[in-house]
């Protein structure tokens, strides 16, 4: 029998998400109560509290939480956290609501009611100290400066319970797995040791690689992949998905990986980002994360391996998903295949670095992408999207 890593936090599984039968009920409800547009940001925290994603969290973050894991990394209780999980408003809209009233959560695009929150708390914040800590920069051209820096001025805490998963269900159907159902795969398929490989991209050759050497190491690999927000010229996940499945089908042994979403927004926050991809992967039952080069960077904003020197900072018993640390990986054509600086003897000049970034530039400018970069299945998909744009 499979043993999977614990969810984080010591105990169970934490859905927010409102049973079927007590939803219409709830949405009722919700129509009297004072209502909060959340940003686009606020609403993929939202479901991912109703997935079970941000187990043990059970709402948007107090105060107390909020500094605790700006400065330490740590929630009130102790418990290993390492970006705030808020909720803000305007003063005016904060002003007519007090510690005590619950609201409906609206989707700021759509007014969909998403939730109710039952106030425990409203607080403002130090924006400049957060992003500090957490970005390591007060710049707002950094993606996720910005997010915070547009906040309202007050937050507003206490548990939620979530009354929709958006579009994200019917939309991306089987590919949309919360927690319970990747962990009863992975049992099912007898994985115990599961690398997710975090994306925002379609593979090339050099993510290839390195889900290729994760199975290696582990039973199988969970492509884990971004459903939400991204910022503008990212392809959009129904490309990225098929560009994706067009290379597991052609270049992977039969169920050694399993391609799913999830309706998280990326904040770009590098190090700090990569610690919440690891611990959002323990709940989703993975007890590794791939981390390579520059992950879940912007910019130059941080070190390439800064990411996975971070890992190496955390106390005993922070997170049981352990970091899969693989360097630069590149085509080198004296070795005639994908290497990485720890396997290849040569130069620079031997060597065909491979980026989302280049490939992006590559497709839009209609120039011929050679198979060292990316498997001419992927390219078909990506040549289809870019033709319509």
């Amino acid at each position: 029998m499979a043993e999977l890593v614990p969810p984080h936090g010591g105990g169970g599984l934490k859905p927010l998400l409102a049973p079927g039968g007590a939803r219409a009920a709830a949405l009722e409800r919700a129509a009297s109560l004072k209502k909060v547009s959340l940003s686009s940001r606020e609403v993929s925290d939202l479901l991912m509290l109703g997935m079970g994603a941000y187990t043990p969290l059970e709402g948007f973050m107090g105060e107390a939480d909020w500094r605790g894991v700006c400065l330490d990394m740590k929630l009130a209780s102790g418990v290993f956290w390492p970006i705030p999980i808020t909720l803000s408003a305007s003063a005016e809209v904060a002003d007519a609501i007090s510690p005590g009233d619950s609201v409906a959560l609206t989707d700021g695009d759509s007014g969909e009611v998403l939730g109710i929150l039952d106030v425990t708390e409203k607080y403002a914040i130090d924006k400049a100290l957060e992003c500090s800590h957490v970005y390591r920069t007060t710049d707002e051209n950094h993606p996720g400066v910005q997010k915070v820096m547009q906040q309202g001025e007050v937050n507003l805490a206490g548990p939620v319970i979530t009354l929709s998963e958006g579009h994200f269900p019917e939309t991306y159907k089987e590919l949309y797995l919360r927690p319970e159902q990747s962990r009863a795969l992975f049992v099912e398929r007898g994985w115990s040791r599961v690398a997710a490989f975090q994306t925002r991209n379609p593979m090339h050759r050099s993510h290839e690689y390195l889900a290729k050497i994760a199975i290696e190491v582990t039973d199988g690999v969970f492509i884990h992949q971004v459903l939400g927000a991204l910022k503008p010229g990212d392809i959009p996940a129904d490309v990225r998905t098929n560009a994706i499945q067009a290379m597991i089908d052609n270049y992977f042994v039969p169920n050694t990986v399993i391609q799913a979403g999830y309706p998280i927004e990326m904040r770009y926050g590098g190090p700090r980002e990569a610690l919440i991809h690891a611990l959002i992967r323990q709940n989703f039952g993975c007890s590794h994360l791939v981390v390579g080069r520059d992950h879940a960077g912007v910019g130059d904003y941080y070190g390439p391996y800064d990411a996975q020197d971070i890992f190496d900072e955390l106390w005993e018993g922070a997170l049981v998903t352990a970091p899969l640390k693989i360097g630069i990986t590149f085509f080198c054509n004296a070795c005639n295949g994908m290497a990485t600086e720890k396997t290849c003897p040569h130069g620079p000049q031997d060597r065909i670095t491979i980026s989302g970034t280049r490939q992006r530039e590559m497709l839009s400018g209609g120039e011929d992408i050679p198979t060292e970069f990316s498997r001419p299945e992927v390219v078909a998909v990506l040549r289809e999207y870019y033709s319509g744009l």
